[in-house]
């Protein structure tokens, strides 16, 4: 089962490479296709029931949504300022706020979600989602890396 995840991953991977350069709407796809693996990944990986699974995605996915909201704004007000020939210090001031706040709004949210969970996860597989979601992402950043290794190995 790791062997099927890992290729998994790199077809992923190879599809986030492909899809880059392409238009918001190959993003939006690989965004549904990441999804779907990650809702895979949390699946096994927290051994799921599929009762578990259909009232658990679509609250985690919420989440995920709200939280990319949130870091959304902040981002586009950090480039917005960045983008400034004339930016004065409350333009700095109030885009730094922004992101420092973003994460305080992020926590907010999953801690609100956490209660939520607690209804349909066990305290074993609650004890577990950060670690599953930190392992997710470490996997897709090794990936990632293997690939853009390779691509540069390939340039030279």
């Amino acid at each position: 089962m790791r062997k099927i995840i890992a290729i998994s991953l790199i077809f992923l991977s190879s599809l986030a490479t492909w899809a880059a350069p392409q238009g918001r709407g190959d993003r939006s796809q690989w965004m549904t296709e990441m999804r779907q693996y990650k809702r895979a990944y949390l699946t096994k990986e927290l051994d799921l029931s599929s009762q578990q699974e259909s009232k658990f995605f679509p609250l985690y996915e919420d989440m995920e949504d709200e939280i990319a909201r949130i870091n959304d704004e902040a981002r586009s007000l950090e480039k917005k300022v960045a983008d400034m020939d004339n930016a004065t210090d409350a333009d700095y001031e109030k885009a730094t706020e922004a992101v420092y706040n973003a994460k305080t709004r992020e926590a907010a949210i999953e801690r609100e979600y956490l209660d939520k969970f607690k209804t349909i996860l066990s305290p074993r597989q609650m004890f577990r989602l950060k670690a599953v979601e930190r392992s997710f992402n470490r996997e897709l950043m090794k990936q990632h890396h293997r690939l853009r290794s390779r691509a540069k190995a390939a340039d030279r």
